[in-house]
């Protein structure tokens, strides 16, 4: 699934049907030269391509892209180009291909500041800019605004935050042409890993793998209590690997969970916050991570396979309570399986075995074969494709003609998240060049007063705050820039403060103001938006948590001896569980007030890291003690009470 802009503002393209061709096929022609980069095939023909290259090509087409299929107001639709639209176009082309070509001489004359380097730094620096507030709307644009005019006037800013004197030519240049700028890191992952992921979740898409997700997951949680909540989790989570969207999750499964869940006895607000949690734990389950796992192995500068590893604990737990929640809440309100459920775990397993041999594929190049990350995905289409045309779905094989259909779709798509990589490209520039990130920083640091907990807090809210309406990739890399150096300074281990950061990002996705998963998912259950959001965060509340815990205590993100992984795995299960049981106020029967405080205080002491504070194992064993205890008691009163009945 492509990523898009997590918002509700969607842009209407042009109406006319040879216009969008034209785009698909300016897409397709995007995303082949970025999978002929994953195959390594210029190399193998003998084409001598420096990767700035390729980027400031791929870059100029997906402008061009845009210019042609997003009008300049997002609100209106149109059955034409018009002629402001191709000049820019041809400007943004233009300039990008002379890049292409010249891009060595540009490089030994940067300096120098010739007229002909400004001028196309000046045209790819606003035509981002503008592509942007085309595609991911106001905010972004104000943004990246936000960052152009400090890098030109931040000298004039008294304190702390005052920037470097930058020439005007010299910044647009540096921003727009150098690696350290737009075609650098952000565009880069993409082009090299993300698109291939992308192409990959398309292909097993149209081949019918989506469905394969949501009918095996209707047949292994469809007949318990609370069936169609369960089958909301565990299909969003398999789909959610493979999406690049919050939104995008809610649109493609909600559509079919939240009516089940309704019908089953969920509120409308109950059944689009569940939703909105489901979908947007997507992001935060391996192996794509909403394409942000690709940029964290890179700004790490560590193995793709240690951020999957680090991501794994973490988002199989959040899902885990979500599940018991769902469990739980359906046992106080009394709410019966799913009703017509014929589908049998077996049967849909037997038509769609093959559609786990790509993710296989995955675990096994990246884990055993230690292959990049491109080349992974490379093999899952090649896998997928096979599978699609031999066997299909539910007797439904896939033609020729979905494969370029795919192709463009993605190419459209990805044109989206190139835009966003190029925003992020232009913020590490000014951060860079102005000298202004060091300053943050340090800001956060003196504000916190060199408090860690003040500091994890400070970046959270933060996190969320910047993470509002933002798509996935978007929001890490503005967190990596801005949040996750100063919590690094502080003394929160790399890849802790990296996971950190990123989750409280994607919390955004259901914390209101914004919240536009859950936007979106009350939109389909047509709830009030603001109780559904509500509804989402109490019903995401882990998530808020967990973070917290792997900041403070690495093992949980695999960092750490055998025992330890587990024992911090299983006491935060045991945490959850104990909390979720009293905050919900279900266990083996309706909870009393002091059963669910008795319940919630246990829970508090499983979730402390004992590693990290004075007496925390300890407190770690009285409160798994307590907690079993009150399991136990709790399950024979109800025994005892239903024999009597």
């Amino acid at each position: 699934m492509a990523e898009q802009a997590d918002s509700t503002d969607i842009p209407k393209p042009t109406t006319n049907p040879r216009i969008i061709q034209i785009a698909k096929i300016m897409g397709s022609v995007l995303v082949c030269l970025a999978l002929a980069e994953a195959l390594d095939l210029y190399r193998k023909v003998g084409i001598v391509l420096i990767k700035e290259q390729l980027l400031a090509l791929i870059l100029g087409l997906a402008l061009a892209t845009v210019f042609v299929l997003k009008p300049f107001r997002r609100d209106a639709s149109r059955p034409y180009v018009p002629w402001f639209d191709m000049v820019a176009a041809i400007l943004a082309f233009g300039s990008c291909l002379y890049v292409t070509l010249f891009y060595l001489d540009i490089v030994d004359t940067l300096f120098e500041k010739p007229l002909l380097s400004v001028a196309a730094g000046t045209i790819i620096v606003a035509s981002v800019a503008e592509c942007l507030r085309r595609t991911a709307g106001p905010l972004l644009f104000g943004f990246v605004l936000f960052f152009i005019l400090f890098g030109l006037m931040g000298h004039h800013i008294p304190g702390h935050f005052q920037g470097r004197n930058v020439d005007v030519d010299r910044l647009l240049i540096y921003v727009g042409l150098d690696s350290n700028g737009i075609i650098g890191l952000p565009i880069g992952v993409v082009v090299s890993i993300v698109i291939a992921f992308i192409f990959f979740g398309n292909l097993l898409n149209a081949s019918g793998g989506a469905t394969f997700f949501t009918e095996i997951s209707t047949a292994l949680m469809g007949r318990y209590r609370g069936g169609s909540a369960k089958i909301a989790v565990v299909a969003s989570s398999l789909f959610g690997s493979i999406s690049g969207s919050a939104v995008s999750n809610v649109v493609s499964t909600g559509v079919i969970t939240i009516p089940m869940m309704e019908k089953g006895g969920y509120s409308k607000e109950k059944a689009g916050a569940i939703e909105a949690v489901a979908s947007t734990g997507g992001q935060l389950m391996p192996p794509m991570m909403g394409a942000a796992a690709f940029l964290m192995a890179e700004f790490m500068s560590v193995p793709f396979t240690d951020v999957i590893l680090a991501a794994l604990i973490p988002a199989v737990l959040y899902y885990v309570s979500l599940f018991i929640q769902a469990d739980l809440y359906a046992g106080r309100e009394n709410i019966k399986p799913a009703e017509g459920i014929s589908l049998r775990a077996r049967e849909v397993l037997a038509r769609g075995w093959p559609y786990i041999l790509p993710f296989a594929v995955i675990i096994y190049a990246l884990f055993e074969l230690n292959a990049r990350p491109q080349t992974a995905a490379i093999y899952a289409i090649g896998i997928t494709i096979p599978i699609a045309f031999i066997w299909g779905y539910r007797g439904v094989r896939m033609k020729p003609r979905a494969i370029l259909d795919a192709l463009g779709s993605t190419g459209m798509g990805v044109v989206n998240l190139i835009m966003v990589s190029g925003m992020a490209g232009i913020v590490i520039g000014v951060l860079n060049i102005t000298g202004l990130g060091f300053a943050l920083t340090q800001a956060i640091i003196q504000l916190s007063g060199g408090n860690l907990a003040v500091i994890l807090l400070m970046a959270g809210a933060i996190s969320i705050v910047l993470g509002m309406g933002m798509p996935t990739v978007g929001v890490y890399l503005l967190l990596a820039t801005l949040v996750i150096p100063s919590m690094v300074e502080a003394g929160v281990p790399l890849m802790a403060a990296h996971m950190f950061a990123f989750y409280f990002g994607i919390l955004s996705m259901i914390t209101p103001p914004v919240a536009a998963a859950a936007f979106a998912a009350a939109t389909v259950a047509k709830s009030d938006f603001v109780r559904t959001g509500f509804a989402a965060m109490a019903f995401g509340w882990p998530a808020y948590i967990v973070p917290f815990i792997f900041a403070l205590s690495p093992e949980m993100l695999w960092q750490g001896t055998a025992f330890e992984i587990a024992r911090i795995f299983l006491l935060s299960v045991a945490g959850v569980f104990l909390i979720s049981a009293g905050w919900i106020g279900y266990w083996a029967g309706r909870l009393t007030t002091i059963w669910r405080l008795g319940f919630v205080v246990a829970g508090v002491l499983c979730l402390l890291p004992g590693s990290a504070i004075p007496g925390g194992a300890l407190m770690d064993i009285i409160g798994l003690a307590i907690g079993v205890a009150m399991v136990v008691c709790r399950s024979m009163i109800e025994g005892k009470e239903t024999a009597h009945a």
